[in-house]
């Protein structure tokens, strides 16, 4: 894609791909994608934002594209992928927090970072999977064959090799088309007789957000790369859960906007729609979080199926957060040095010019008025920063005698 540079960096152990557009020292949004896809899921959003100001990084996640990955699954915890991240900002020499946004396991992913890693984040924007707190008894493979079976993609995807074999008989190709255009409601499983739904006999055509190019881009990438290292994240999951036990009944103090589509395989999994829209669920875990939006007839890729407005939305949100810091800057912010502030302020009755402004009612001039304490305690910064629900995502501890 044109103005877009490609690099390899060596972060966390791993080589690490990384497509990058926009000036050093401009705010960075970071994309992360999902499964099964790879960087180039965003790159009309990569474009668009760099054009309006933004320097825009979107990796190959460990184990895609061209980043190299593992064999083994317990190489892909939360912790090693968080750790990328970090070692991936820090190479780029991005050292202010970033505007995220992720998609599919790239939303789980950026979850991850806001929890262990707030500092590091500006806002977050998760689009189709929503947190998921964490539930201590019982590990979350065993919880969805449970609720769900067997068939569930998930519990399936635990076998290594098992689903690989599979992907192989159908064709790469045909299994990516159909994954990635597929609209059934969730939750979805994959029986052992034809776990894709594709028929021999025919194919049916791609919609208008993809093109065969598009398709082969990604069919070309997982043919000569494999599935291993997307499917190791499935993989993963229990370590994950034994992981994160330091973390249970955590909240993700970040701004977090998230949105989904109303046909979405997530959202249409039972009880996944009420946790979004319930006070005491979602809103809850992320205090921070704004009201949630769902696209109408929109499926589970509404990074592509709906790029131009998602690209919009992105761009709304990490405006208006920009636009926010350039106001005001809690940390520069000082508090209080014994009576200094209260003894220096004052304030003054002065001239009234203009229509309306007759000198028949004007008080008489009386000069300048001493604050004491009680007065001058209205006019600090506490009294309109609400406290810490307004300082939570600054980083900046909350103080009762900002000035």
């Amino acid at each position: 894609m044109e103005g877009i540079e490609h690099r390899m960096l060596n972060v966390n152990g791993i080589n690490m791909h990384v497509a990058e557009k926009g000036q050093k020292g401009h705010p960075v949004v970071l994309f992360l994608h999902g499964f099964p896809e790879l960087w180039y899921t965003w790159r009309r959003q990569i474009s668009a934002l760099a054009a309006l100001g933004y320097r825009t990084l979107a990796p190959d996640l460990r184990g895609y594209g061209d980043t190299e990955g593992p064999a083994a699954a317990e190489k892909y915890t939360c912790l090693h992928v968080v750790g990328d991240m970090i070692a991936l900002l820090d190479a780029l020499e991005a050292h202010d927090k970033v505007f995220l946004v992720g998609h599919d396991w790239g939303a789980q992913v950026g979850w991850y970072l806001c929890l262990f890693r707030p500092d590091r984040v500006r806002a977050f924007v998760a689009l189709t999977v929503p947190f998921s707190p964490r539930r201590p008894k019982m590990k979350p493979v065993e919880s969805m064959r449970a609720f769900f079976g067997e068939e569930y993609y998930m519990c399936r995807f635990q076998k290594p090799g098992e689903i690989e074999a599979e992907i192989a008989k159908y064709g790469t190709g045909e299994v990516l088309k159909k994954i990635l255009t597929d609209r059934k409601p969730g939750p979805p499983r994959l029986p052992k007789e034809n776990p894709f739904g594709i028929s021999p006999n025919a194919s049916p055509p791609l919609p208008s957000w993809i093109s065969e190019d598009d398709l082969k881009y990604y069919a070309d990438k997982f043919e000569h790369k494999g599935f291993i290292g997307g499917l190791n994240y499935y993989r993963a999951l229990d370590l994950n859960w034994e992981l994160t036990a330091p973390w249970t009944g955590a909240r993700v103090n970040v701004p977090v906007k998230f949105i989904v589509g109303d046909q979405d395989m997530v959202y249409t999994t039972p009880g996944v729609k009420e946790y979004v829209h319930s006070i005491d669920g979602f809103k809850k875990d992320v205090p921070l979080l704004e009201e949630p939006v769902v696209m109408e007839g929109t499926g589970h890729f509404l990074n592509q199926e709906r790029a131009e407005e998602s690209m919009n939305r992105l761009h709304k949100k990490v405006y208006m957060y920009s636009f926010m810091d350039s106001l005001i800057d809690l940390a520069g912010w000082s508090v209080w040095s014994g009576d200094f502030a209260i003894d220096t302020l004052y304030y003054a009755e002065c001239d009234n010019y203009g229509p309306g402004s007759g000198m028949t009612s004007r008080v008489t001039w009386p000069g300048y008025h001493l604050m004491d304490p009680t007065n001058a305690s209205n006019f600090t910064a506490s009294n309109f920063v609400a406290g810490d629900g307004r300082l939570l995502f600054t980083g900046v501890p909350y103080t009762g005698s900002l000035m």
